[in-house]
């Protein structure tokens, strides 16, 4: 049985890893600097596992060196955005955490996959990939799932039929300038661009670019985790099981939709060794625009972190 690592024990590691094991897709280990979270979260999981009739473990621990032999590991640790706090300021934060723990995987597990989780999303991923050294394959970021998943909620929701009725995609940055392919968006196997005018259209792509300060405006403090949490399973499942899916997912292109050196959110089959192959999708001239003014931000932000490096 597999045996994975989660790296971050805060809401969205402790949902990632509560639904993997209630999936019995591996064994977990959460990792937090702050051990007895961790342990006090594993321990609670383990006591719903034993009602759920679960056989899979989750083992908290505060000790990286216990990441190693891990198939996968997960990155979810990092500082949220909080009230006041710029892009910048995020990014500077999390960059150091993600040096750190890149670190801790070169040095533990250095053939594990690596799902990256922590925000700025593709920025961080970039750094991962870099700091780490390993092939892109086997470094890759949770963002395009979790916005394709509030994007088909929402379309469901405009026709009123089920998700599994709806088939979409978003891709690009996982910020604020996401592509929701509305274009492409079918529900029965129709497009929905046939179903309801160029506003509506625009409507459901707004509201998915900013579906999380959404669900932020309602609970006041904190932020999405159940969402991100089956976006993480989703992925280490389709790593997990060869499942072979095609999923939105941040990586680092080379040359593909003629940008390199970057991660960005484009569809990818994913499978036992990681992203095994990057999807080439039609899209519009505005899509292709934002798509490369995307990469151009993201590569902006890292230059300028590097710079203000010691």
């Amino acid at each position: 049985m597999d045996r994975i690592a989660i790296i971050g024990a805060g809401n969205v590691g402790a949902t990632a890893s509560h639904i993997v094991v209630q999936k019995e897709l591996a064994n977990v280990v959460l990792v937090d600097i702050a051990a007895g979270v961790a342990k006090g979260k594993s321990m609670d999981k383990m006591q719903a596992m034993a009602i759920h009739g679960s056989h899979m473990t989750i083992h908290g621990t505060g000790d990286f060196s216990e990441i190693a032999g891990s198939s996968l590991v997960v990155v979810t640790a990092g500082f949220p955005r909080g009230p006041g706090m710029s892009r910048d300021e995020l990014l500077k934060k999390n960059a150091a955490v993600i040096k750190s723990v890149a670190g801790h995987i070169k040095d533990y597990a250095p053939e594990a996959i690596v799902i990256v989780v922590t925000n700025p999303l593709d920025e961080m991923t970039t750094l991962g990939k870099t700091v780490t050294g390993l092939p892109r394959a086997r470094v890759f970021g949770m963002g395009g799932v979790l916005d394709t998943g509030r994007f088909v909620y929402f379309i469901s929701q405009k026709f009123g039929v089920k998700p599994a009725a709806v088939k979409a995609a978003v891709i690009g940055v996982h910020g604020d300038k996401m592509i929701p392919l509305v274009n492409l968006a079918t529900v029965d196997g129709r497009p929905i661009k046939e179903m309801v005018g160029a506003d509506e259209l625009a409507e459901l792509a707004e509201r998915t670019r900013y579906g999380g300060a959404e669900i932020i405006s309602h609970l006041e403090k904190g932020s999405a985790f159940y969402g991100p949490g089956a976006g993480i399973a989703k992925m280490v499942e389709a790593v997990l099981h060869d499942t072979k899916e095609t999923l939105p997912c941040s990586v680092c292109l080379e040359g593909e939709y003629g940008i390199s050196g970057v991660c960005l959110g484009v569809p990818a089959v994913i499978g036992r060794q990681g992203i095994e192959k990057v999807v080439d999708i039609p899209l519009t001239a505005t899509e292709a625009a934002t798509l490369k003014e995307s990469a151009e931000n993201v590569r902006s932000a890292l230059e300028g972190l590097d710079a203000e490096s010691p």
